[in-house]
């Protein structure tokens, strides 16, 4: 299996963290070279390792956002 490279462009923000120090958090990432997506993962304390997460294009990100602004909390 190939490595994966990634170079974090931006950090907008940070959801949670746990008491182990892992973060979820919403950054804008290249991964491996390629345009910048928008991408929703936990990530450890160094951000060395990363969980599982989600890819949105600027236009996928836009959608989810008026899909959350119907949303009564």
């Amino acid at each position: 299996m190939s490595e994966i490279k990634y170079e974090i462009i931006k950090t907008i923000g940070v959801l949670s963290k746990s008491t182990s120090g892992w973060a979820k958090e919403l950054n804008l990432i290249s991964w491996n070279d390629r345009d910048p997506k928008y991408d929703l993962r936990d990530w450890s304390p160094d951000r060395e390792k990363m969980g599982k997460g989600v890819t949105l294009t600027s236009e996928e990100l836009s959608s989810l956002k008026k899909l959350l602004n119907t949303i009564e909390l």
